[in-house]
């Protein structure tokens, strides 16, 4: 496979070859996307996906590896997805996709995280969850992980959530995408990459954890690149302007002094990638907003 000059260029992301490691799509035949990929002009992926059906019971092994990395990675926080949740919530009416990689190629290291039955030719090690909402084109965001952060330091693969996430809403053409994350959540970092970054609700009781950020992005692809080569985006002062407004992430005061004015101010926040990637995470964040004559 001939991979994009894009993702050439950028030598920690070589894993990306498309013959031992390749996107898969994991729904129902009714769920399958028609004309996947046609929304962007993209081309930084080029493999054919591997297909599994959720609903053959021969391809239930495939699960049983994903929920594995997905409850160990989200055991700390205890969040982890039941099974039924799973299914339910995912599979019968969204999209779920990743990256797997081919059991020959497996580290020992992951083949003992997920164990495999000995007919398992491919190993699932990421995990992109969007179900569509009642709102006109939008998604959103259930679930994301990978093996990365069960792996020992320098055994994962670079950007491997970041490409998870992208590769789905590129093949299901999302426009519009929602999600939850906590504040302090290194995964802030990633989701503000995908476009536009705007906060729904900056503090939600409505959750388990009411220190919760729940976002919209318009998805632009011309932001994706930027998350590997630390650029910043230079349109954003054109289309966005500061509020004065700052708001600690760890502060929950703080948070909901936002979540307030967001819910009385006929407003729409955002946050900017480019402070977010270079501060630290508990670091005061600016909050802008568009400007005016800018379309929303």
């Amino acid at each position: 496979m001939t991979k994009t000059s894009e993702l050439t260029q950028i030598e920690s992301l070589n894993w990306l070859d498309g013959n031992s490691i390749r996107p898969y799509v994991y729904v129902r035949q009714e769920n399958r996307i028609h004309g996947p990929g046609r929304r962007f002009e993209l081309d930084w992926f080029p493999m054919k996906p591997l297909y599994k059906n959720p609903l053959h019971m021969d391809e239930v092994d495939f699960a049983d590896q994903i929920l594995r990395f997905e409850e160990k990675a989200f055991s700390e926080s205890n969040m982890a997805m039941p099974r039924w949740v799973f299914y339910d919530c995912a599979v019968v009416p969204g999209f779920v996709a990743g990256f797997a990689i081919h059991r020959s190629k497996a580290p020992k290291e992951i083949l003992d995280l997920l164990e495999p039955k000995p007919e398992s030719e491919w190993v699932p090690i990421s995990l992109f969850i969007i179900i569509p909402t009642m709102g006109k084109r939008e998604w959103v965001a259930h679930n994301l992980c990978s093996v990365n952060a069960l792996l020992p330091r320098g055994k994962g693969f670079y950007g491997l959530g970041f490409l998870t996430k992208a590769f789905g809403l590129w093949y299901a053409n999302v426009e519009v995408c929602c999600g939850m994350t906590q504040w302090t959540s290194p995964a802030v970092r990633l989701h503000t990459h995908y476009g536009p970054f705007e906060i729904l609700t900056a503090y939600t009781p409505v959750h388990s954890y009411a220190q919760t950020l729940t976002y919209r992005a318009n998805v632009d692809t011309s932001e994706w690149r930027r998350f590997f080569t630390k650029e910043d985006d230079p349109h954003f002062s054109d289309q966005f302007e500061d509020t004065g407004i700052l708001v600690e992430p760890d502060n929950k005061e703080s948070l909901i002094r936002l979540q307030r004015r967001i819910e009385q101010e006929n407003q729409r926040f955002f946050l900017n990638s480019a402070e977010i990637r270079r501060q630290s995470l508990k670091d005061p964040l600016k909050i802008y907003v568009k400007r005016k004559g800018v379309p929303s």
